[in-house]
């Protein structure tokens, strides 16, 4: 039986520092709850203090005010608002690169995540598509909420993200989509942390300014983007902290998960084993479905697409219990329509789960009767 359960949601509007301090005072509950986890989990995984962690996460703040000092005004007013110290804050901003520097001891392994785009060619729908399955510990299930952040310098911002968290996947009210996905190589150091460069590229229209904007910062880490914007293009960037490669559609399409394709970049690969046979097998079997619908592909394709459980503990959708003394599951799903100003969010696993239909500009009781129109057309 599929459950209707959902995200909280909350809107939040004002200068960067108000909207921090209106996400930490709304979420305050959640975020500490995010913050205990986060540090129990660095103490656990990594044997690092709280002490350590919170020290090592100011580390990267003078890059984030260099190069995008509107995050710093954000964190500032998070902390504020929830009542913790700016250094724990900064703390949830970082989650895997607190782990350590040089190279990363992964906390959780590389498979983590399994993305798409999809050109209106592909599409039924007129409009690109793009969005992923989300896979981190169980916990960020309960700790996650949709918010749709309204700027009064930049682009509004809809995104799912855990509580705390000031970037992580979502569109913009320009037309541009940007999720991501984690990959790993060797060289991390401090810099600008990966989660912010899916927001950084939100504060563009399109995917071209947003590579651009992602190639201009001084990278912490690896991480993968995956973009669509509403004038026609999609793409895949893989990123190192000094290097990137651009991957374009293949007949109107793109998939990834957790390790690097691109052969200029196969050098950097460091997950093996285990996890990188996952991620292979992720991403092959999304391949091979956006394939199969090709012209065919649209919000209710790609539920179907992201409830997929060939193959566990290796498949698309992950469920708690899949693999004994692992605790990764889907936490979240999302499709986003950039055009349209809408994404679809399913509590994870998504084979479990609803979706729910949220679109830039709506009210959440406006929202509310869009995805119970939804639901009963899709009956």
């Amino acid at each position: 039986m599929v459950s209707q359960q959902t995200f909280p949601f909350f809107r939040f509007a004002g200068t960067h520092r108000e909207i921090g301090q209106q996400f930490g005072e709304t979420c305050r509950d959640l975020i500490i709850q995010h913050r205990d986890k986060a540090l129990a989990r660095l103490e656990e995984k990594n044997h690092i203090s709280a002490e350590r962690a919170r020290s090592a996460a100011l580390e990267y703040r003078d890059t984030v005010i260099a190069h995008a000092p509107f995050f710093d005004e954000e964190v500032q007013g998070l902390a504020e608002g929830a009542g913790i110290d700016l250094s724990d804050a900064y703390l949830l901003q970082l989650r895997a690169e607190l782990g350590v520097t040089t190279p990363p001891d992964l906390i959780d392994g590389p498979d983590e995540c399994t993305s798409f785009a999809a050109l209106p060619e592909a599409t039924t729908t007129g409009e690109s598509l793009v969005g992923q399955n989300a896979d981190l510990p169980s916990f960020y299930r309960d700790i996650a909420v949709v918010v749709e952040l309204v700027f009064d310098d930049m682009p509004t911002v809809l995104m799912l993200t855990p509580a705390g968290q000031m970037s992580y996947i979502g569109i913009n009210d320009r037309g541009m989509g940007v999720f991501a996905n984690f990959v790993t190589c060797d060289g991390w150091r401090i810099g600008f942390p990966r989660y912010f460069l899916s927001r950084l590229a939100l504060t563009h229209e399109r995917v071209d300014d947003a590579i651009a904007a992602i190639k201009s910062v001084p990278r912490a880490s690896s991480r993968n983007v995956i973009m669509a914007d509403s004038h026609g293009t999609i793409a895949d960037l893989e990123t190192t902290p000094t290097r990137e490669v651009r991957i374009e559609p293949k007949n109107g399409l793109l998939a990834h998960a957790n390790h690097y394709i691109a052969p200029e970049l196969a050098d950097e690969e460091r997950s093996e084993g285990r996890q990188l046979r996952n991620s292979q097998a992720r991403q092959a079997r999304m391949e091979t479905l956006l394939q199969d619908h090709h012209g065919q592909i649209n919000e209710e394709t790609m539920k179907t697409i992201f409830r997929d459980r060939e193959a566990v503990p290796d498949s698309i959708c992950r469920a708690d219990g899949d693999r004994e003394g692992y605790d990764m599951i889907t936490f979240a799903s999302v499709i986003a329509q950039p055009t349209s100003k809408k994404i679809s969010v399913a509590v994870g696993p998504p084979h479990l789960n609803e979706y729910r239909t949220y679109e830039i500009g709506k009210t959440p009781a406006e929202n509310d009767r869009t995805t119970s129109q939804a639901t009963v057309a899709d009956d």
